[in-house]
């Protein structure tokens, strides 16, 4: 496969309904014409389950139910990017310190779960296949180094993850092989000449190679065939990009799967942006980025620390060994601070159990400024071109 550009747009629709607007050397554009013009290829869209409290309570952070998922799908393929479907098997962020079951799903037993990740799997491949949608590849379960679907899924109860994953991953080729074989009405013309869907499994902590050894030492033992791993690489917490760089090399030759950098990301400012939120400080998070995890980092906060930490991450993920190393996804690149988008909203917040507070966690480490310009990084990223 074609090295990778690729950014996760999952909260595109909230954020232009919220008046997040974007420029490109001063002149206002759509966000999806910029990333044309810098060579992204792929857009990747998070798809909840069900993300409304039971009376109607939206719990924020894009609303990517199926639906506005679909939409944003829709979209981008029309401007000529290929879609990584990320199904998360929860009704909100799944990652490895909260795997919640759908609310529909929290009686289900462990075969109840496994044919509900079947069913789901398949009617969303169904659903976004006859939408005309171009996906390039689907990725099963977001995050996975504790499990999901928790409790039953929770590591180290790898009989059940596999269950589940491997659930997932029989939907996608039964949805694959319809499609092949033209019973599938309404299928984006630009899969033609795709003979299948690739299938990724998803860890977080990208720099820690013995959670990568051991998850898929376990699930290899028990697994359907998968195409990619990804990896997410956070610098602030998953180690230096050595690390990251050694792990790729091990598991690139332990399990000779091509590897893709899910999520990254990188900051360029610690200025504070609590005037573009219109927040009171008790309602705001602010920055994920703390000070005690900025000190860690090779790389400073700034815009030429964004830029020269992305230009060495390219450089290292485009020489894993045996052309392993097969692109990226930067990690909500356009979230800038615009009032009414933040990473929760109270009936989430409720929903976790979590105490908050709610507001935008990410925008200083977006590829935009604050006022949604386009920073330099993104030259970078339209001039790369992995060494054949």
């Amino acid at each position: 496969m074609n090295f990778v550009k690729g950014m996760d747009l999952s909260t595109l629709a909230e954020l232009e309904k919220c008046g997040a607007k974007y420029y490109d050397n001063g002149e206002e554009k759509d966000l999806l014409e910029i990333m044309k013009s810098y060579d992204v290829d792929t857009i990747r869209i998070r798809v909840w389950n069900d993300p409304w409290s039971e009376a109607g309570e939206s719990y924020g952070a894009g609303e990517n139910d199926p639906k506005t998922s679909l939409e944003i799908a829709k979209r981008v393929t029309k401007a000529g990017f290929g879609v990584l479907l990320n199904l998360h098997y929860s009704d909100f962020w799944a990652d490895p310190g909260k795997q919640f079951k759908p609310k529909a799903w929290e009686s289900y037993g462990v075969k109840e779960l496994e044919q509900a990740v079947y069913d789901f799997t398949l009617e969303m491949m169904h659903l976004y296949l006859e939408n005309g949608v171009n996906i390039t590849m689907v990725q099963v379960g977001n995050e996975l180094s504790n499990g999901l679907l928790w409790p039953e899924g929770k590591v180290p109860n790898y009989d059940n993850i596999a269950a589940f994953v491997n659930a997932g991953i029989r939907a996608v080729r039964k949805a694959d092989e319809e499609r092949l074989a033209g019973s599938i009405k309404g299928v984006c013309p630009q899969m033609e000449g795709l003979s299948k869907i690739p299938v990724m499994i998803h860890l977080d902590n990208g720099g820690n190679n013995a959670l990568y050894r051991e998850w898929f030492d376990n699930f290899t033992k028990r697994g359907e065939d998968f195409e990619l791993i990804g990896l997410s690489y956070y610098p602030f917490w998953h180690g230096s990009l050595q690390m990251l760089n050694d792990n790729m090399n091990d598991i690139a030759k332990r399990y000779g799967k091509d590897l893709i950098v899910a999520e990254v990301s990188m900051g360029y400012t610690m200025d504070d942006y609590k005037d573009y939120e219109k927040l009171a400080d008790e309602e705001r998070k602010g920055y994920a980025t703390k000070p005690a995890l900025v000190e860690k980092i090779e790389y400073p906060m700034t815009v030429q620390g964004q830029y020269d930490f992305m230009e060495d991450f390219l450089n290292r993920i485009s020489h894993i060994d045996d052309g392993k190393g097969k692109g990226f996804f930067y990690w909500e690149p356009a979230w800038i601070p615009v009032p009414g988008s933040g990473w929760a909203t109270e009936a989430s917040l409720k929903y976790m159990n979590d105490k908050g507070p709610c507001g935008n966690e990410w925008a200083n480490q977006a590829l935009f400024d604050y006022q949604g310009n386009a920073l330099p990084t993104w030259n970078l990223i339209r001039d790369f071109k992995p060494e054949e």
